[in-house]
């Protein structure tokens, strides 16, 4: 048929592969009208919700580690989850893209909606999950293989080999990686430096082409410059991804984020991990509601 858009070709052929695909990205709406100025500041957009968390708890075992959660995760948004340490930032990112299925006695009660799609439904395909919502972790994992094995290893596993060289050009591209490796692709990946083994970490994550990057603290074991490279790379993929960020670094997620969700722990012999605060960033590092998100982000605690 003539006249295709290549991309929905690629696409197609990319769910044959991959079989019954259980989740599927809907057609983008119409860009909305803008929303009244809140504050008197800039017109809010209004924005395709990509997650939609309902009621969400998570248990390991008999142990509760994160309270009801729910809030939603906007299109082409960078969102940073922040919070002090063992208050569920990890436990809840990882959660939105089953990251946590391995983990002995996990469980999760409530909904995560992708795309208004139950991530936790009977019948998900959890690589199809993992596939459409990608990942990065702390610390920069290359595998022990070549700059374009590490990138071109998840296309392959999928069977998305047509064009692969494009496909790792592309991903490199992206990461703002491809002109400090294009001249020596064949090398080992860990040859490179701890920011361009995250940076192609990221490559290797969005060579895919996921929907949605979350990134578990992807700067803390990094330099500052590294750190600001990562930084710059963030403000530039949101163009293309919707990005979900976990960082103890409140000046990172100033620099970084659109929107701000603030997490806790809830006083008492418990200790559950518990949402406190959501909203645009300036909100939230500027003018809070809550007693608690003023106290983290002016540093008296956490």
């Amino acid at each position: 048929m003539t006249g295709r858009d290549p991309q929905t070709a690629r696409g197609a052929a990319d769910e044959r592969v991959l079989g019954r695909v259980r989740i599927q990205t809907e057609p983008l709406p119409q860009p909305a009208a803008p929303a009244p100025a809140r504050n008197g500041g800039v017109p809010q957009i209004a924005r395709e919700v990509v997650f939609d968390i309902r009621d969400m708890a998570v248990y390991y075992g008999d142990n509760q580690a994160l309270g009801w959660t729910a809030f939603k995760i906007y299109r082409h948004l960078v969102t940073a989850v922040i919070g002090p340490s063992g208050c569920g930032k990890s436990t809840f990112i990882r959660s939105l893209n089953r990251m946590n299925d391995a983990i002995r006695g996990f469980r999760l009660e409530g909904q995560v909606l992708y795309r208004g799609h139950d991530v936790y439904g009977a019948e998900v395909n959890r690589v199809e999950v993992r596939r459409r919502i990608g990942m990065v972790f702390q610390k920069p994992n290359p595998f022990p293989k070549s700059i374009y094995d590490n990138v071109a290893w998840a296309p392959r596993n999928l069977g998305m080999r047509e064009d692969l060289d494009m496909r790792v050009e592309r991903a490199l591209t992206q990461a703002a990686l491809w002109d400090e490796v294009k001249d020596r692709l064949t090398d080992s990946a860990l040859s490179l430096s701890g920011g361009q083994q995250q940076r192609l970490c990221i490559a290797r994550a969005i060579a895919v082409e996921p929907d949605v990057l979350l990134l578990d603290e992807p700067a803390s074991a990094l330099d500052p410059v590294a750190t600001a490279s990562i930084e710059d790379l963030m403000h530039t993929l949101k163009n293309r991804f919707t990005i979900v960020i976990v960082t103890h670094n409140m000046q990172q997620a100033a620099r970084v984020a659109d929107q701000v969700a603030f997490f806790t722990l809830e006083p008492g012999a418990d200790r559950v991990g518990t949402l406190v605060e959501y909203a645009d960033t300036q909100t939230i590092f500027r003018n809070p509601t809550d007693t608690r998100t003023r106290d983290y982000v002016t540093g008296r605690f956490g």
